[in-house]
């Protein structure tokens, strides 16, 4: 069977285990057996991911970062168990519920683009910064994913004039978490640059997104900080737009006439 259909076959195995964890998390709150059961059924699916990444790198036989189908696994990965950690620590429903639905569908998007599984890597890539630059980038768009997860339920709870407060502490924690992991993976971008290319900037296309996605989340963090208790729903904003500008930067860079002399598309 080839990494393919074992990517099938784990997805669905993947999809039906949170599907029933979250099942047994929602339908039976105040069971605390359903509810354990429900969580193991969640850890299971993530350790079945993680365990279709480590034999996916063992067979390619280098770092699986190299395309945006294996980010996209490594973001599922990432996200779910944030997910898991967050839900854990808050004990919110909707936080598990809304991360492994992202985490599910950026699976999806692995299953209706399969890609053809190629051990090859670029010289450029053959750097002690290949495995850390990708890691804490991806740490960082998972922590952001889900403060923009975050900001989608205080919407939902601003405009029903609900109470918010505790899910703008709670996003503003997780921004300031990815925004650190954010400023480390432009470091180690850059010190990767000077020894692949000899500079540590050069406006590349996705560098100069990287660095606009930067931008925005200092943004909002300063923005927090000089108006703690007013304009809550324009910070919750900004963090959804701040989020689109992460997928520009992650996806839509690629597609983009600028994209065609660009070291970052491989």
């Amino acid at each position: 069977m080839d990494l393919i259909q074992v990517f099938k076959y784990s997805s669905l195995i993947i999809f039906a285990s949170w599907l029933t964890g979250l099942l047994l998390l929602l339908i039976k709150k105040e069971n605390l057996f359903l509810k354990k059961i429900g969580i193991i059924f969640i850890i299971s699916g993530i350790l079945l991911l993680l365990a279709f990444i480590i034999c996916y790198w063992l067979n390619i036989e280098r770092p699986p970062f190299k395309t945006l189908g294996e980010t996209r696994l490594w973001y599922s990965l990432f996200l779910s168990a944030t997910g898991l950690t967050m839900f854990l620590r808050w004990k919110w429903n909707w936080i598990i519920f809304y991360c492994l639905l992202l985490s599910a569908l950026f699976l999806l998007m692995n299953l209706l683009y399969p890609e053809n599984f190629d051990k090859t890597l670029m010289p450029a890539l053959q750097s002690i910064w290949f495995i850390p630059h990708v890691i804490v980038y991806i740490l960082a768009y998972s922590f952001l994913g889900f403060s923009m997860l975050a900001a989608l339920r205080g919407l939902i709870a601003f405009y029903r004039k609900k109470e918010i407060q505790e899910v703008t502490v709670i996003a503003d924690t997780i921004v300031y978490i990815g925004f650190s992991f954010l400023t480390f993976g432009l470091l180690f971008g850059a010190l990767w640059a000077k020894e692949a290319w000899g500079n540590y900037w050069t406006w590349d296309p996705k560098e100069t997104w990287s660095f606009i996605t930067w931008l925005v989340y200092l943004i909002y963090i300063h923005f927090r900080l000089s108006f703690k208790s007013k304009n809550i729903s324009a910070s919750l904003w900004l963090l959804l737009f701040a989020f689109i500008i992460i997928m520009i930067c992650w996806f839509g860079v690629n597609y983009m006439p600028s994209a065609a002399n660009s070291v970052h598309v491989y």
